[in-house]
């Protein structure tokens, strides 16, 4: 008796489907080009904390717009090497992104940012009151 081909690739789909339901619930989904952030909610305020490893605080702008936190990171390596040539090289450029939408209004003359051995935090103090959009600086 054959085997139905459409049997194994039905178990394969199966399976990476199942991966990929186990990846999202466990938070282990990282899509290219996004920053993996975390967002803790302390009573008063909202503390993002983003993953930027290889970037300079010139290389990250931060807006806040509409409760949305919107980061952007881009780095360009234009370093020339001087000894050898490239196997493979892939670092020369990286852009990445993250909107990140707070449950609730906060005071933007209070946000803060730091960023310190490639870890950014932002704090965002809880508020209600106006939405207009705000650039953030980065100490």
């Amino acid at each position: 008796m054959r085997r139905n081909p459409f049997d194994e690739i039905e178990e394969l789909l199966d399976r990476v489907s199942q991966q990929v339901e186990e990846g999202m619930a466990a938070g282990g989904l990282q899509v290219p080009g996004t920053v993996p952030v975390d967002v803790a909610d302390r009573d008063e305020e909202y503390v993002v904390t983003a993953d930027l490893p290889g970037y300079e605080t010139d290389d990250i702008e931060l807006t806040l717009s509409d409760g949305t936190l919107h980061l952007e990171a881009d780095r360009i390596d234009e370093g020339e090497f001087a000894e050898g040539r490239y196997l493979r090289r892939e670092r020369t450029e990286t852009s990445v992104n993250r909107r990140i939408r707070l449950p609730e209004p906060v005071d933007e003359d209070g946000v803060a940012a730091g960023f310190e051995n490639g870890v950014l935090t932002v704090r965002l103090p809880k508020e209600s009151g106006g939405e207009d959009s705000k650039q953030i600086d980065i100490e």
